[in-house]
């Protein structure tokens, strides 16, 4: 099977919208012979991730919460913080990471995914 190419315009959407699709696309959920325990070849690009809709509330009230197990290790970041810091890519990253299942595949899945400007 030839690895099929989806491109996704993020122009003026919405993080979860577009993190949905890829996710589905991901998954293998569009396609007719969908199965669980096996990953689709099928690359998915993201364009213009620069030109997201992202609402200021949602910038300066998101927060990415990680704990390192030692006492005081609790991070917090703000979305706004992790844009700066590393860009819309992360982001997106992020976000479609948290729609894979948390399995073996989920790595081999998200290898799948690249952006463009």
């Amino acid at each position: 099977m030839e690895d099929k190419i989806y491109t996704i315009d993020a122009t003026n959407r919405p993080i979860g919208r577009v993190a949905t699709e890829v996710a589905t696309i991901l998954l293998g959920k569009n396609t007719p012979h969908f199965a669980k325990n096996v990953v689709v070849s099928a690359q998915v690009t993201v364009a213009h991730i620069d030109k997201l809709k992202i609402s200021e509330k949602k910038r300066s009230q998101k927060e990415y919460q990680r704990y390192s197990g030692y006492p005081g290790g609790q991070k917090i970041q703000t979305l706004q913080d992790l844009i700066a810091k590393k860009g819309y890519e992360e982001v997106m990253r992020k976000a479609v990471y948290g729609m894979l299942p948390s399995n073996r595949l989920r790595a081999e899945r998200m290898k799948l995914l690249a952006f463009s400007k």
